[in-house]
């Protein structure tokens, strides 16, 4: 019999900065809150789901881009960080804070994205620093200005 899922997310994500190798940047606009523009984003499945599976998964459902066509770096950096007070209600009663790890997805090029119409309304490709600068979260813009030394 397999394990019923819990009904809460697990706090623990992905954040996969997807990007060019002249460092244009994808950025996605949040179906559920308007002029909120983020990186790929999404928490583990399940507790021992790897995150580089959880990378894999997300960039597949978000963009419809396949990580195995391409160059996915663990950039072996996690950011903690505080819930929004929006979305706590997503996770276990008590949970506050996130750990993060922080992805890179290197493309050839621009490339058409496909998003998921339930989770982001429209996409830009931007150069790096105008990418971070229309960032909600903190952290997300903090590694997308991480990129040239990370190439």
């Amino acid at each position: 019999m397999a394990a019923m899922k819990s009904p809460y997310k697990i706090p623990e994500s992905v954040l996969v900065i997807i990007h060019t190798v002249d460092l244009q940047v994808l950025i996605m606009e949040r179906v559920d809150r308007e002029g909120f523009w983020q990186s790929v984003t999404g928490s583990k499945d399940s507790p021992d789901e790897a995150t580089q599976v959880t990378a894999a998964r997300e960039v597949l459902e978000e963009t419809g881009l396949v990580v195995a066509d391409f160059t996915l770096r663990d950039w072996q950096l996690q950011n903690v960080y505080e819930i929004y007070p929006v979305w706590r209600h997503r996770y276990q009663p008590g949970v506050t804070t996130n750990t993060e790890h922080v992805f890179g997805l290197t493309l050839p090029a621009i490339l058409p994205i496909t998003l998921a119409p339930r989770e982001h309304r429209q996409y830009r490709w931007l150069p790096y620093r105008e990418a971070a600068d229309s960032c909600f979260s903190a952290s997300n813009a903090e590694a997308i200005l991480q990129l040239p030394e990370r190439l």
